[in-house]
């Protein structure tokens, strides 16, 4: 059987599924990149188009014609956003297929006056609605939103952007800022949807209340400044540290450290890698409950813990849970790198969507009953 992966590049967001698919299949497994490449995209400025796999459609003829040739006889086709012709060209040879998306009203229906998401609309109404294409869901939200839409109604399965989950030892005890104080990680960059201005907020209240706290912030962007400046406002620049951008790797290894991750965004955040980053590396997740990644990955006082988004109670009334309940936080850190491991790795979304196809393909419910290509 033969699997093609048809979208704009091979990134860091698809790689690793790749990766993993390709150990499975072999020579059966091809990914087209349909887009030239762009610095812009390669996260720490690798390029991974030198994969044996990795097939570059928009970089020469010869390519062009075989990538094609693959999106017209491939068993199974797999398609990132932006690919339309693509999609239209499968669409007429009756083949199994897949969409991978994000949500499509992240802000609410102002977002169908999208000249994307109309075409799209489009192309769904007259062409795939009545063929084998279904839809991999890469928010907890997608399924909703294309319901709505009056699309893929009962053909949605989870699907997201997998991280890297692998061995690690902990090479400095937890509390590294203050021995003794608990510790709490900000991660991102600091941009409105982000809400950094939660965590300060947070700080705050915490303080007030005598709690033996820090929270390092790291990242950068216009929100910087501002969020500085309400940290001097608000009195808590004792108990704040601004640690600007750093390499991936030193991100990883201080949730290593540190006992509490926050994710603040709000919906317009479509999956958030960063949470599955988190619960890898045994760091207690205190996420918005909009982020497109949480209600998949985090199950509440099992994994981590969720707020509601942009409510500050909600948000202090987690993170206060877990200074007063250490022993729960350990617990719900191990069981969600344990969920990585097990469920949400590269390697199980690899395997599971290959179990997916199986079951479609020989007319049976879908086996899976949780994590990637379970039921969205």
């Amino acid at each position: 059987m033969t699997v093609t992966f048809i979208f704009n590049f091979l990134n860091h967001h698809q790689v690793l599924v790749a990766d993993e698919m390709y150990k499975l299949l072999g020579d059966d497994f091809h990914f087209v990149a349909t887009f030239v490449r762009d610095p812009s995209q390669l996260k720490g400025g690798v390029d991974y188009s030198a994969r044996p796999y990795c097939l570059l459609a928009a970089e020469g003829d010869d390519a062009a014609v075989e990538a094609h040739r693959l999106n017209r006889e491939s068993d199974v086709c797999v398609f990132g956003a932006g690919n339309l012709n693509w999609v239209k060209e499968r669409a007429d040879t009756d083949k199994l297929s897949f969409e991978v998306s994000e949500r499509w009203l992240k802000k609410g229906w102002r977002n169908v006056f999208s000249p994307r998401l109309i075409k799209w609309w489009l192309l769904y109404q007259n062409q795939l609605k009545h063929k084998p294409f279904y839809r991999l869901c890469c928010s907890a939200f997608t399924a909703g939103d294309d319901v709505k839409l009056g699309c893929y109604r009962g053909r949605h399965y989870k699907w997201g952007y997998f991280t890297k989950v692998g061995d690690f030892s902990v090479e400095a005890p937890k509390g590294v800022s203050t021995p003794g104080s608990a510790t709490i990680l900000w991660c991102a960059r600091f941009l409105v949807l982000k809400h950094p201005e939660l965590a300060v907020k947070l700080a705050a209240r915490l303080k007030e209340e005598h709690y033996d706290f820090v929270i390092d912030m790291y990242g950068e962007g216009v929100e910087q400044e501002k969020t500085k400046k309400l940290c001097e406002k608000l009195n808590v620049s004792d108990v704040i540290s601004f640690k600007g951008n750093v390499p991936n790797k030193e991100i990883l290894q201080a949730m290593r450290q540190h006992d509490i991750f926050l994710f603040t965004s709000n919906r317009l955040e479509g999956w958030g890698a960063v949470v599955n980053e988190a619960m890898a590396n045994e760091c207690c997740v205190v996420a918005s409950d909009a982020v497109g990644s949480v209600p998949y990955l985090i199950s509440e006082m099992r994994t981590g813990l969720t707020f509601q988004s942009g409510n500050l109670d909600s948000l202090c009334d987690k993170v206060r849970y877990l200074l007063d309940h250490p022993e729960d936080r350990k617990r719900m850190a191990k069981a969600a790198r344990r969920s990585m491991v097990e469920e949400w790795s590269p390697a199980n979304a690899a395997q599971n969507l290959m179990r997916l196809i199986d079951d479609i393909r020989n007319g049976r419910d879908v086996s899976i009953q949780q994590g990637p290509c379970s039921v969205a």
